[in-house]
């Protein structure tokens, strides 16, 4: 009663603070712009006038400096700007997005002078943030070699992140050692987070689509770590974006570009079968932007598409030395390794309003539209036959009322979203898995039907309220600029996690052959009564508080704080079932009399009480509180060199997929009945049944064997003390101009904490984990099947030394280039792409090894040169040391010898013995052709991989069993997928007006 008691008052809280909101916005008026929004301050004339004009859309803002010169103008979107503080202090900057820029207007300042904080016309680099931080121009978009059209490509070239494509194209955004899902997006301010999958933002997760049109981004920010108090749901690499608005003037643009099997070189797959597949690859889309009413009203609207066909390997996941599978397999089942296809279809539609009544309000409305459909799961240990189809939505509006007065600025915003992903298998009927026995029934290949498992629906929807207020340029020991906001958000989430569909029949495979009978089967077995679709409406309430104080010229401190909260209904309001309670409670049949299975799990360390819900033992965390504390220090107060660096923790979340499945696994088990057949003979039981052939001939047959029972259903159950995941992060660097040069060195460690994972409670009635080096995965709960906890557990340690340099484009030099360059020292004890861990006896017993997702060193170098008759080059070269391959059951000890853990088998991360692990050249050449009538024309051409490097992406372990691993324990498969493309040719035609 206490929790309920507590929730209800917390619930109370929240609408007393929504209300607050509400009346605050109506009787005041005051409301603050999110992160997208640029801020100008610095010195001007004492008590003067301050305007900044947006040459561009004719925004104006004004402000008066106080009696000591000091001056602050917020809220301002990025763009073109003239400010003037006065005759004589007139100046041009162009300000980025999410950045405060220093820029003094002093009669006195000469034009060399001004030129050491400014270029006219140029964006201006921000360095007196403590933040880990890079700006992505428009610059950079335009001009850079691209592989797919999603504007994240261009993170790769921040120190610190990791954007990769891999064997299915499949975008993946990592930084800090963490996986994708710790990161989040925010588009004019907003978070496009996914509660519900992997992936880190809606629409991601295993997706070769784009979050949004790359022709509506402006340009972005990269925050790797130290982001400031508004940031939330995220414990990695942060990415601040700003969208396309019109102008004054009409412009638009129209492209297409083509790439097929004919332009591009052979995959590794397609050489070793001397079958190259039939792909293509288009991309086309338009905009167009321009006034309604000048000065006061604008429009923007962009539509992009995409329709692929891309080329993949279907490869086996267990390659067991000396053992020539084409020999041991059935032929129909060898037959479906090697080259296949992946159909996938795009289109995203944008559009954008904003209105300016006055110079202190604007209006924006804002919706995205998007709609996916593509094949998936096939490659790596998965043939064509078990592809699946996903349909993936995602609609978002928002509208955001922005108000400036001279000394503060505030933004309300309102937003809605509804967000699908729904995978449904493209065939129907059984299903065939192929397992290595020897190697602990690893899987080789999984043929015909897709699993139930890949039928799902997924999905997020609902509003939210953001009020936030900016005090700016008020004195107190120095100059401070005051942030603080809230947000309410109401969401609803749904998980579907099976359909009662395509049981899966699994066989065994030997040195001298595989299997004729099945040894094992899965197959959904609904629950009568129990509904397969988790619900839950869930509340977000977070509260921040950030203070940018300047004592002196030359230091600057970022002191923020923030609090955030979530209730998940489904999570904390679940009641274990009776039955489940009733034989956790029972005679453990292998047990001395007088046992229960739950007695039984304490001898192995496991209270299930900590697990059983009433629907009023479990409560949200309270306790999110989140330091975030920065500094620079500008050593000679003229924007040349500056020290800077920070501390902080941010909190994630648990994603509803994983927190969903108490309900859903109770209501659609996968049922597991072992047959009894002489490859594999077992004790008949409710779970080990004679063969028929019968049972290949309709589920009905299979779900007739435990009709009346509960024999090998799963069950999951949550830890009831749920925490959600964070990171800690601390950083140190130092950013310099030198010349033309911007750069910039940091140190960084990230420690992050709580991730979610799922492990087998399954005890020996001795409490003991491992039976002849084997987990106890058949003694589960008496008259169930195996028990898998939920709980936190998963860490990561990373450090990371960043070097980046910057040479920007001026019309003088005519070119530019960019250097990243990072160092990470990463473990984890998990393989950071999955959330079970079912090999040992905890996540506790799981060791720290190198994490398997990051390059110990990684370069990416670009550069563009603008040549002769109108010509821009540009080139991109990444280089990285090879990733480690994370291995769950490493079993390389002699016959009957075990680990200290008691296993047979132990994890392992081991990198490949070659110098690269990827290396890619791109080029681009771009023509621009001037036509009458303000009209230009361009045709592009793009070389990706130029030199035709492989990058292989599957694995082969050699492990043997001598009880040490050898030297070359793991190698690419050198026929198998490869990240990125083969050196591939892509032509675009464009046309701007």
């Amino acid at each position: 009663m206490e929790c309920t008691q507590g929730r209800s008052n917390l619930h109370w809280l929240i609408g007393a603070v929504a209300v607050a909101i509400a009346l605050t916005v109506a009787v005041s008026s005051r409301v603050y712009a999110q992160s997208a929004e640029a801020a100008l301050r610095g010195k001007a004339p004492p008590s003067s006038q301050v305007t900044a004009h947006n040459t561009a859309t004719g925004l104006t803002r004004r402000t008066q400096a106080d009696a000591n010169g000091g001056y602050a103008i917020v809220g301002l979107p990025p763009g073109p700007y003239k400010v003037d503080a006065g005759p004589g202090t007139e100046t041009t900057v162009t300000l980025s997005v999410a950045s405060t820029i220093t820029l003094d207007l002093q009669p006195a300042t000469t034009a060399s002078e001004l030129a050491t904080v400014t270029v006219s016309g140029a964006r201006q680099p921000e360095v007196k943030t403590s933040e880990v931080a890079t700006t992505v121009s428009q610059y950079v978009i335009e001009t850079t070699p691209q592989l797919t059209r999603n504007f994240l490509e261009f993170a790769d070239t921040v120190p610190g992140v990791q954007f990769t494509v891999d064997s299915h194209g499949t975008a993946t955004l990592l930084s800090g050692g963490q996986n994708d899902s710790s990161t989040n997006v925010f588009i004019d301010g907003v978070g496009q987070k996914n509660y519900v999958l992997e992936g880190g933002i809606s629409g991601q997760f295993f997706s070769q689509g784009n979050p949004f049109p790359q022709l509506a981004i402006g340009e972005y920010k990269v925050i790797t770590s130290n982001y400031k108090a508004e940031y939330d749901q995220i414990s990695s690499a942060a990415v601040s974006a700003d969208s396309k608005s019109g102008t004054n003037e009409f412009h638009g643009e129209a492209f297409g570009n083509y790439t097929g099997e004919k332009f591009r070189a052979e995959t590794p797959a397609e050489a070793a079968a001397a079958d190259k597949s039939q792909t293509q690859d288009k991309e086309f889309g338009a905009a167009i932007g321009g006034p309604i009413l000048a000065d006061r009203l604008h429009f923007f609207l962009t539509y992009e598409g995409k329709r692929f066909n891309s080329p993949v390997a279907v490869t086996p996941g267990a390659t067991p030395s000396g053992v020539n599978l084409q020999a041991v397999l059935p032929a129909n089942v060898v037959a479906q390794f090697g080259p296949a296809q992946l159909p996938f279809s795009e289109d995203l539609y944008f559009g954008k309003l904003d209105f300016e009544p006055t110079d202190q309000d604007r209006f924006v409305f804002s919706t995205k539209v998007r709609r996916e459909t593509q094949a998936l799961n096939v490659g790596f240990d998965q043939a064509a036959s078990v592809a699946i189809q996903v349909e993936n939505d995602d609609t978002r509006a928002d509208l955001r009322w922005q108000h400036t007065a001279d000394r503060w600025y505030n933004e309300l915003l309102l937003t809605f979203e509804d967000v699908v992903n729904a995978p449904t298998p493209v065939g129907s009927g059984n299903g065939f898995v192929y397992t290595y026995q020897p190697e602990q029934d690893k899987e080789i290949i999984a043929v015909g039907a897709g699993s139930a498992l890949g039928a799902q629906n997924k999905a997020q929807r609902g509003p939210s309220i953001q009020d936030d207020l900016t005090l700016s340029h008020f004195e107190w020991s120095g100059e401070h600029t005051v942030k603080a906001g809230i947000k309410l958000k109401r969401i609803a989430l749904a998980a579907q996690d099976a359909q009662d569909i395509n049981p899966q029949f699994y066989y065994d495979v030997n040195p001298t052959g595989t299997a004729s009978l099945p040894y094992q089967t899965l197959f959904p077995n609904p629950v009568m009564g129990l509904s397969p679709i988790a619900r839950s409406r869930n509340t977000q309430l977070g509260v921040y508080l950030q203070d940018d104080w300047s004592p002196t010229d030359k230091l600057t401190l970022n002191l923020g704080v923030r609090w955030d909260y979530e209730t998940t209904p489904e999570y904390l309001d679940y009641v274990t079932p009776a039955s489940v309670v009733a034989a956790l409670n029972s005679q453990d049949p292998g047990a001395p009399a007088g046992q229960t299975y739950a007695q039984t799990l304490a001898k192995g360390g496991i209270n299930i009480n900590n697990y059983i819900s009433n629907g009023h033992n479990r409560s949200a965390a309270t306790d999110e509180i989140q330091p975030r504390l920065g500094f620079s220090y500008d050593l000679n107060a003229d924007q040349k060199h500056v020290i800077f660096g920070g501390a902080g923790r941010s909190y994630d979340r648990d994603l509803f997929n994983f927190l969903q499945l108490e309900e859903t696994k109770a209501a659609l088990p996968e049922d597991k009945i072992f047959f009894n057949v002489p490859e594999r003979p077992c004790t008949p039981s409710p779970t080990c049944v004679a063969w028929n052939p019968a049972y290949l001939n309709g589920l009905a047959n299979l779900q007739s064997l435990v009709a009346a029972t509960t024999a090998g259903q799963e069950v999951d159950m949550i830890n009831n003390r749920l925490k959600p995941p964070y990171s800690d992060q601390f950083s140190l660097g130092m950013r310099n101009r030198v010349g033309a040069w911007n750069t910039s060195i940091a140190i960084a460690r990230i420690l992050g904490k709580d991730g979610f994972v799922y492990t087998l409670g399954n005890r020996l009635p001795s409490g003991a984990f491992f039976q002849n080096g084997n987990p106890p995965f058949t003694n589960g709960i008496p008259g169930y099947g195996s028990l898998i906890l939920g709980d936190n557990g998963i860490e990561t340690r990373t450090t990371q030394v960043l070097l980046s340099a910057e040479k920007p484009y001026t019309a003088q030099s005519r070119w530019s280039a960019t250097l990243a360059y990072t160092f990470t020292e990463a473990i984890d004890n998990r393989d950071i792409t999955q959330h079970y861990a079912l090999g040992q006896p905890t996540i506790q017993e799981y060791p720290f090894l190198r994490n398997n997702q990051v390059s110990r060193h990684r370069f990416v170098g670009t550069a563009t040169v603008h040549g002769p008759w109108d010509t821009i080059v540009g080139a991109k070269l990444t280089l990285a040391s090879p990733i480690p391959f994370a291995d769950d059951s490493a079993c390389y000890l002699p016959p009957g010898k075990y680990f200290a853990t008691g296993s047979s088998c132990t994890p392992v991360s081991i990198a490949p013995n070659n110098f690269f692990g990827y290396r890619q050249l791109d080029l681009q050449l771009t023509k621009n052709i001037e036509l009458p009538g303000s009209v230009s024309m361009y045709l592009r051409l793009d070389v990706l991989n130029v030199f035709d490097w492989y990058n292989f992406a599957d694995y082969t372990g050699h492990y043997g069993s001598s009880g040490a691993l050898p030297s070359n324990a793991v190698t690419y498969n050198t026929t198998g997928n490869i990240s990125g493309v083969p050196r591939t040719f892509k032509a675009q035609l464009g046309v701007r007006f």
